[in-house]
Parts: structure tokens; C-alpha cells; sequence
């Protein structure tokens, strides 16, 4: 190649100093010109997001823009300076008719392109191989999430059997997995086990957490004389191999299904609410740790009657904590008023004002925690 002859013939050529941030080129807009980065940092951004994984550096002495400026179609792909820079602008028919026919010119062109084509090859199949990870991903998510939905009695009424003991739940994830969860069932003895409680956290992490507290209650409760019994070993058990730290709260309790004696223990987790006669109070909680941190605690137990036609409202913190659009909390008072006016209709009628109410007042905008409900009435 001629350097003396290419050098006279680019001095008539405009140099453009590029500041950090400038657009060289935009996705869409036409352009005949070809640039030769002279110095600083040029990109290639693949993505309109400009992610760092789908991003071609330009090397000082490399052109840019000869794809749009050979096949004269709109640019494909976003140029930008990331540092101040320099470029040399060569115009297509200058390019075309005075360098291009210069012996080397055309085969250090056609050496560029071959990198720039190899390059976005590669990260091209990057993206298609992580979009199909992306959607294996999704496939497994749903699977989790019907696993783990499979675990809770969702049915209503949750005990068939048992025309006198009204029970409805119902868990709503903030992710496509949580760690809320909820069990009422007969124990041998005639006894009515319920329970609600709230892994730290939400996701696939608490899912897990979740299933491993689920699956523990279930054979403890058959043994156990007491609640406070139950969240001893519960906690004990929890605590075992927990290196991820995470802890549950938890209420739980037995009911005498004849007399409507209810014994009941906590680890931390918030009041149920206790509807008689349309008045609304908070039941009282013995003090208990949450479960899964200390090894050794202990738990105390505390007792109430139901009544028939008394209604217990559990719930986790994901409905208090729901935020409007001022950053307020709903809080219990929602629940309050919602259950003082429709302590008498069905519990699903319930449960479903209650999600509207909810929804309404966040603005329809998603959970940020888990929300779980659950109504247990004796009819």
C-alpha cells in the first residue's frame, strides 16, 4: 500500500472529537459514512438496554459504519462513546471512489468485517443459548410453583368431614414461589390442628425452607401433647444444618373440636384477629423467638374458647405491609373493618373482599411479600 498517496488523499477528510457519552450512531437512522476510531473508546452496543455482555469494544485503528454505508439500510445497532474520542469520517463516495481501489485498502475492509460478522456470530449465540436458559428456567419456576401448591389444602372447606368447623385459606406469592403456608387438619384424637406461618424472605430459597417446615409440622403434630411442644422441636430441627439463616414465624394451635377450647403457641408471627359479634380484637400472643435461630428456645402456650359462630382470622404480614402509593400501610385496620361488616357471609365470599380490598388500595400494583390468609369459623 502507498501510505504517502493514502495520507494526501485523507487529509481532505473531516477528524471529529467525540465527547463521553455522544451518540456516533443511533439504531434506525440512515448513514453513508464510514468512521475510523484515531483514539479514545468506541462500543458497539448489540442491545438497546446497552448491556456490557452484548458489547463489541472498537479497537483504535478499526472503522465503524461500513455495514449501513455498503448496504445504504438504516443502522442496525447503537455506537456510542463511552471516553472522549476521535474519529476520521470518510463520506461513502469519497470512501468508495478514491480509497477503496488503493491496493490494500479493500482486503483491510473486508478483514474488518470478518471480525465485526465472527463477533456479533458469537454473541448472538450467547444471547439465544441464555434466552433458552431464561425460558427452562420459567418451565421449572411453574413446576415449583405447583409442587408447592400442591402441598397446601387449598380446597374449601378444608375439612369435608367436619360440617361444624368452616376453614378457607388462601396463599399468593409475591414470586412465583413463596415461603408463606398455612395446614388445618384432625389430629387422632378429635383434636383440630391449624397453623400459619411466614418464611424470611421470599422466592425459590423460601419455597424450599418452606416445604422443610411444612413437612416437619406435619409428623410432629401427630406426637405432640402441646403447640408449645410442637414449635420446640419445630425450632430445634429448623435450626439444624441452617446455614443460609433463614427463620420462620409461626402460630399455631390445637382446637378441642367438642368444647372449643383452642391452645395456641407463637414464634414471632403476628396476631390473628378474633371476630365475635361483629366486634374485632386482636387475640393475645404468649412471646415466643422465631423459629430457627436459637437451638435451644422455648416456647409457652396460651388458651381461648370459641364460641360458636366466633371467627379467627390468621394472616401474614405480606397484607399489612402493603404499601399505597403515599408509601401507607394497610395495616390491620383494613382488616378490621372488613371483617367487622362480613363476619357473617361465606369465608371464600371473604377472603375474596378481602384480596379486592387489598388490590384497590395498593393501586393494583404487585405484592412485595407473600400474603396468606386464613378464617376458621365454628358453625
Amino acid at each position: 500500500m502507498d501510505e504517502a498517496l493514502l495520507a494526501r488523499r485523507l487529509e481532505c477528510c473531516e477528524v471529529r472529537h467525540l465527547s463521553a457519552g455522544t451518540d456516533l450512531l443511533r439504531p434506525g437512522e440512515p448513514n453513508d459514512t464510514i468512521y475510523v476510531l484515531l483514539s479514545g473508546e468506541l462500543w458497539v452496543h448489540l442491545s438497546p438496554e446497552a448491556r456490557a455482555d452484548q458489547s463489541i469494544p472498537v479497537a483504535v485503528g478499526e472503522c465503524i459504519g461500513e455495514f449501513s454505508a455498503i448496504d445504504q439500510q438504516p443502522v442496525s445497532a447503537l455506537v456510542r462513546c463511552e471516553g472522549e474520542a476521535v474519529v476520521l469520517c470518510l463520506q461513502g463516495e469519497f470512501f468508495w471512489r478514491r480509497l477503496v481501489p488503493l491496493p490494500g485498502v479493500a482486503r483491510n475492509l473486508m478483514r474488518g468485517l470478518t471480525h465485526r460478522a465472527r463477533t456479533a456470530n458469537r454473541l448472538t449465540l450467547e444471547a439465544l443459548r441464555e434466552r433458552l436458559e431464561l425460558e427452562h428456567l420459567r418451565k421449572e419456576l411453574e413446576l415449583a410453583r405447583e409442587l408447592q401448591a400442591g402441598m397446601l389444602p387449598l380446597r374449601h372447606p378444608l375439612v369435608p368431614q367436619r360440617p361444624d368447623l368452616d376453614i378457607s385459606a388462601r396463599m399468593e406469592p409475591a414470586a412465583s414461589v413463596g415461603g408463606d403456608f398455612f395446614d388445618a387438619f384432625l389430629v387422632g384424637d378429635g383434636r383440630l390442628f391449624i397453623c400459619i406461618g411466614d418464611v424470611s424472605g421470599h422466592g425459590i430459597g423460601a419455597a424450599l425452607f418452606m416445604a422443610r417446615a411444612i413437612g416437619l409440622l406435619r409428623s410432629l403434630v401427630m406426637g405432640a401433647s402441646c403447640p408449645a411442644s410442637v414449635l420446640e422441636q419445630l425450632n430445634a430441627s429448623l435450626c439444624e444444618g441452617n446455614e443460609t439463616c433463614l427463620f420462620v414465624t409461626l402460630f399455631c394451635g390445637f382446637l378441642d373440636t367438642a368444647s372449643g377450647r383452642l391452645e395456641y403457641s407463637n414464634a414471632g408471627h403476628c396476631p390473628p384477629l378474633l371476630v365475635r359479634s361483629g366486634q374485632v380484637t386482636e387475640l393475645p400472643l404468649p412471646q415466643g423467638p422465631l423459629a430457627g435461630v436459637l437451638p435451644r428456645a422455648t416456647f409457652s402456650s396460651m388458651e381461648t374458647h370459641l364460641e360458636r359462630g366466633d371467627l379467627l382470622f390468621a394472616y401474614t404480614d405480606g397484607i399489612t405491609e402493603a404499601e399505597d402509593g403515599d408509601g401507607r400501610p394497610f395495616g390491620t385496620e383494613g382488616c378490621q373493618r372488613l371483617l367487622g361488616t362480613l363476619h357473617n357471609a361465606a369465608l371464600p365470599g371473604i377472603l375474596d373482599a378481602l384480596r379486592s380490598e387489598l388490590h384497590s388500595f395498593s393501586q393494583g400494583r404487585s405484592l412485595e411479600d407473600d400474603c396468606t390468609l386464613l378464617l376458621f369459623r365454628r358453625t
